[in-house]
């Protein structure tokens, strides 16, 4: 299996500020020691400024890149514009779209950071520059524009981004389950939406999840959003998951896959525990089971 990644990923960030940098070099360090997935890691470049067209507008792009955008508009990302963090979106951008390529070829891969679903078509929120499933999206679209991909939120946060600007697109199928009460506060409206009360636990959660997924069939392609913030540890998250219940969330996405024959492309999603090194098991979990199930 091919897992991408890349070494920019990690950008400095000021004394104090809330977004846990650290896991993705923590996650991938763990991924190797433990020797968790017989995977090649490969290192992904920057994407193109003609892939981010597919999903944003040309003045948006250009004023990130820039370095010009509006401050308040910059504020509502919650990330630093600087040089090094364009670099940094842009590479976890490609990461997804290698990823998403690589499975439509072998079945399964995966990136070590993505799931920015909160970005829209003329601007960034929630972390998110850039909207790497929707440019993956329309990417294999213009390419295949039949091809019948199913996106399968499970981040606490409700992709909105994802929605906003894929709703409307043909052979695109959007399910978000999500904390009713989590931001982002204004939903945008998915295909099928799961919103969960406050400290939700596992039974609940993932006797939806198999009533959800025994209704879907016909797709060629699921893009995964891993998000592991539905933790009952996360800072950011409202729900009370405990981390057998996002195995188990897992091997229920994974099992779905497998029956119905069709490929995967796995994005990281978020993550906000304190230490982040609790995130770090939930993803190590999440990569565990895509190996019993896929490869044993």
């Amino acid at each position: 299996m091919k897992v991408f990644y890349s070494d920019t990923y990690e950008v400095p960030l000021p004394d104090g500020h809330r977004f846990p940098m650290g896991k993705y070099k923590k996650l991938r360090e763990r991924l190797i020691k433990d020797r968790v997935i017989d995977a090649e890691f490969i290192e992904a470049d920057i994407c193109q400024i003609e892939d981010l067209l597919l999903a944003h507008d040309h003045e948006y792009i250009h004023q990130v890149l820039s370095l010009t955008l509006e401050r308040k508009l910059a504020r509502a990302v919650g990330l630093p514009l600087t040089p090094e963090m364009v670099i940094r979106a842009r590479a976890s951008m490609q990461s997804f779209l290698n990823a998403t390529f690589t499975a439509l070829e072998e079945g399964v891969s995966s990136s070590l950071a993505g799931g920015t679903h909160h970005a829209h078509k003329d601007g960034g929120e929630g972390f998110c520059f850039f909207n790497d499933f929707a440019v993956a999206t329309r990417k294999i679209h213009s390419i295949d524009p039949y091809k019948k991909i199913l996106i399968l939120d499970l981040d606490v946060h409700q992709g909105n981004g994802n929605s906003s600007i894929l709703n409307q697109d043909k052979n695109v199928f959007i399910i978000s389950f999500h904390g009713e009460t989590n931001y982002p506060y204004r939903k945008v409206e998915s295909h099928i939406d799961i919103g969960f009360s406050k400290n939700t636990k596992d039974d609940e959660y993932l006797q939806k999840l198999k009533e959800v997924l025994t209704e879907i069939s016909g797709h060629e392609l699921l893009l995964y959003q891993a998000g592991v913030d539905s933790l009952v540890h996360d800072r950011f998250g409202s729900l009370d998951l405990s981390y057998e219940g996002l195995l188990e969330r897992d091997r229920l996405v994974f099992e779905f896959v497998k029956s119905q024959g069709i490929s995967m492309a796995m994005a990281l999603g978020g993550g906000y525990t304190d230490p982040v090194d609790l995130s770090v098991e939930a993803y190590v979990n999440t990569y565990k089971t895509l190996n019993d199930v896929f490869f044993k």
